[in-house]
């Protein structure tokens, strides 16, 4: 039996019908495949780094992205009943799969990808060049013909580029990038992909929010599973989760709780501090806002009051004003939390 690994503290269909909601008449889809109208099968070095939001997650720029990430508990249950029913054949695919998957990877960090996207053209096809959807969406990729040919597909009566593995890949991952470009949050991108931009956008503006578990109630049904089938996934196949399975803003928490050396330690230093200071004192001491104190010591006052020992990260320059003061600023500490028991 399985176990799902759980994230209590931050916060995928058959053949899918890939852009035949939404994609093919939004503004923001024609805008975004018009910039791909001279695509090749070479890397468009105008895209934006796809992973440009996971930059400081990486240690020397490494291309490996399936780190050890707890599921979302929102997504639990659905994963339990995907996990159960499909487990065999996702597990059996691993294995005949290895040759597409390791191609896939290739042209996914050629565009600087997370090469876990690969398991995106699971659900689209179940890997087949020759899969094709009630709504004419055709290959691995599952491209609907308009899409195709604005991503630099050739699609006519003999030739069919959306059935070439290599090619159609290319194609998906600049597309992918385009999406990530709007959306800087992989499970958006992965809700677009499948319901087109229209519909994302229409669930962001309904809901007002870019969370994906607030907003996916205002996504089609469809799109929706689609995300959460993605993560199930990614969970069978690798027995984790991984970046593209969090949001924007777990991704951001997830970043902060990482090791001090696997993030730039150039702009911060860091002392390990015990006793009971807080933020609040802290960050008027040395002269920072509380909302930034915070951001990089997330934790911060409950990690001290339950005795712990805390990594304390503060930018360059503020340690030294915070170690001149230690006596002050933990009397200040204590003032404040008497303070606040009395009220």
């Amino acid at each position: 039996m399985f176990k799902l690994l759980l994230l209590t503290t931050l916060s995928l269909s058959s053949y899918p019908t890939l852009f035949a909601s939404g994609l093919q008449g939004s503004n923001s889809s024609i805008a975004l495949l018009a910039s791909f109208n001279d695509s090749t099968d070479k890397p468009d070095s105008r895209v934006v780094n796809g992973r440009e939001g996971f930059k400081n997650l990486f240690v020397e720029n490494s291309l490996t992205t399936n780190v050890a990430v707890k599921l979302n508990p929102m997504a639990v249950s659905f994963v339990e009943g995907y996990v159960k029913s499909h487990t065999t054949r996702l597990t059996n695919m691993k294995a005949w799969g290895k040759p597409y998957f390791d191609m896939m990877e290739g042209v996914l960090t050629q565009y600087n990808l997370p090469a876990e996207l690969k398991y995106l053209a699971v659900i689209e096809s179940q890997l087949k060049s020759g899969a094709v959807s009630w709504a004419g969406a055709v290959g691995p990729w599952q491209f609907m013909p308009g899409t195709a040919r604005g991503l630099g597909l050739r699609v006519n009566k003999k030739h069919d580029d959306r059935r070439d593995y290599i090619k159609s890949t290319h194609a998906a991952a600049k597309y992918l990038t385009g999406l990530y470009n709007i959306y800087n949050d992989w499970l958006l991108v992965i809700a677009a992909y499948n319901g087109g931009p229209g519909a994302v956008n229409k669930a962001i503006s309904r809901s007002g929010s870019r969370n994906f578990w607030e907003l996916q109630r205002f996504l089609p049904a469809e799109s929706s599973n689609h995300v959460k089938k993605f993560i199930a996934t990614h969970y069978i196949m690798e027995g984790q989760g991984g970046l593209t399975t969090l949001t924007k803003g777990e991704t951001d928490d997830y970043k902060l709780a990482l090791p001090i050396t696997a993030v730039a330690t150039d702009k911060y230093s860091v002392i390990s501090v015990s006793g009971r200071y807080s933020a609040q004192a802290i960050a008027q001491a040395i002269g920072m806002e509380l909302s930034d104190f915070n951001y990089l010591n997330p934790g911060f006052d409950k990690s001290l009051a339950m005795g712990n020992n805390y990594n304390l990260r503060l930018p360059a320059g503020k340690l030294q004003v915070f170690q001149a003061q230690k006596p002050q600023i933990l009397e200040q500490s204590i003032r404040m939390t008497l303070a606040t028991a009395v009220q």
